[in-house]
């Protein structure tokens, strides 16, 4: 039995801390594609049928040339493939883990690339074996004061609307969230990769050129400015975003189809924060007519509105390292300690 008066006070802390944190990350729970829902399963849960393939666990993947950086931890093929179309919205809808906790992270980017299934349809494609080009990045709102992963955290969804000239075919979505809250030293950003199967419909035919194209692992690098980035905290946020370029026929698309969906940045991988490609995502409308508008302030918070003119304040937090984190390296070096107790 455990008993707490006889435990090293280091050890104490850390069963403290765990017991009052039980989840500090999470999954991708459901994705609706214009207007259609689909979910996804819990991680170690049962595997229904569904067009999101199953992580096994909530935690991060911590190295660019980590296997699982592909569509997440140990994420078999998904039995389903959802019809899309040129222009469709998607919606990606974030848990902090089983029961419904909200995700927990308010620092960095998040991403959507694509990658057709050569040769076969999704439900039988490897995914190792993909070549993925980005279809949109998102950063600092404007301003710089804020990530759009706030809004995350806020409980919206991140969006994307796929390219209106994309060729038809299937293809898997890697939507990525990488939290940069430990990223002031090199190799502790935190990757959330999800990877969703769909069939695009249609007569398109926008496509990436071979130089737009990487695998996963292989598109970063964690010396990236990107991935590493001692300036993370400062206001306003000065960000370069990793990985390839947006693809130049997902460009064009977006600024022929829709020029007001393209907020700040660049496109070539580098911005002052902002967002490139067809969609900002997160940026409050979560399908069902529902939006935000949130303004910081010198204590640190973020006024939520809601479409009935009610509001609430949400504590900003920086995630500087908290006792789990400070001790997540001590525990490495004593398992042995804490397997005696």
């Amino acid at each position: 039995m455990l008993h707490f008066a006889t435990l090293p006070l280091p050890l104490l802390l850390l069963c403290l801390n765990f017991a009052s944190v039980v989840y500090t990350h999470g999954y991708v729970a459901q994705v609706t594609i214009d207007g259609k829902t689909y979910q996804g399963n819990e991680p170690q849960g049962t595997s229904n049928p569904s067009i999101i393939r199953q992580i096994s666990t909530i935690d991060p993947v911590m190295s660019v040339n980590d296997s699982n950086l592909n569509c997440g931890w140990n994420a078999p093929k998904a039995t389903l493939v959802a019809d899309a179309n040129p222009g469709s919205k998607l919606t990606f809808t974030w848990s902090g883990g089983p029961g419904g906790y909200p995700w927990p992270h308010n620092v960095g980017p998040f991403f959507f690339y694509m990658a057709p299934c050569v040769n076969t349809t999704c439900d039988q494609y490897n995914s190792i074996n993909a070549e993925w080009f980005k279809i949109a990045e998102v950063g600092a709102k404007p301003g710089g004061a804020e990530w759009y992963q706030q809004n995350i955290m806020d409980g919206y969804p991140a969006n994307v609307t796929l390219p209106a000239d994309l060729a038809p075919g299937q293809y898997l979505v890697r939507h990525e969230i990488i939290a940069l809250h430990e990223a002031t030293t090199i190799d502790e950003a935190q990757y959330y990769p999800s990877c969703t199967q769909i069939n695009v419909k249609g007569n398109e035919t926008g496509y990436p050129t071979s130089n737009e194209t990487c695998p996963f692992p292989g598109c970063y690098k964690d010396t990236d400015p990107g991935l590493y980035d001692p300036t993370v905290y400062n206001t306003p946020i000065q960000y370069t975003f990793p990985g390839p370029p947006l693809a130049t026929f997902v460009l064009a698309s977006a600024n022929s189809s829709d020029p007001g969906t393209n907020p700040t940045g660049s496109g070539n991988g580098s911005s002052s924060g902002g967002s490139s490609g067809a969609d900002p995502g997160a940026d409050g409308n979560s399908g069902n007519g529902s939006s935000t508008s949130a303004a910081s302030s010198g204590k640190g918070t973020c006024k939520v509105v809601r479409p009935d003119g009610e509001y609430f304040v949400v504590q900003r937090t920086r995630h500087r390292r908290s006792v789990n984190q400070v001790l997540r390296r001590w525990l490495s070096d004593t398992k042995r300690v804490v397997m005696r107790y």
